[in-house]
């Protein structure tokens, strides 16, 4: 199962891109629509695709939470959140699964 997004090299920066996300966070790229929940809710809620996530966390125990989404997985993500990375010209961000409001089937 892939986890990263796909190694591609950078002629300005001379270096290899291949990108995994660190613990439970994933990484997402916005939908150009957004879906909207009923009026009495104050925030918008966006749609986006996973394209890479990380091997999971830990418990207190130690034992290993794996992530629940996976690369191309359509999710629900608040309006506000989320940390905002550039790649390739390509705007991404960031969020821990449990900020993840939910996957669409």
């Amino acid at each position: 199962m892939p986890r990263c997004l796909k190694s591609s090299y950078n002629q300005e920066s001379g270096a290899l891109t291949n990108l995994v996300p660190l613990l439970d966070r994933v990484l997402v790229e916005k939908a150009r629509s957004g879906i909207e929940i009923p009026e009495k809710a104050q925030q918008k809620v966006l749609q986006a695709t996973v394209v890479a996530v990380g091997p999971g966390a830990r418990n207190n125990q130690g034992q290993h939470i794996p992530v629940t989404v996976k690369v191309g997985d359509k999710v629900l993500l608040p309006e506000s959140g989320g940390t905002k990375v550039e790649i390739e010209d390509k705007e991404y961000l960031f969020f821990k699964e449990n900020d993840l409001l939910a996957r669409l089937t």
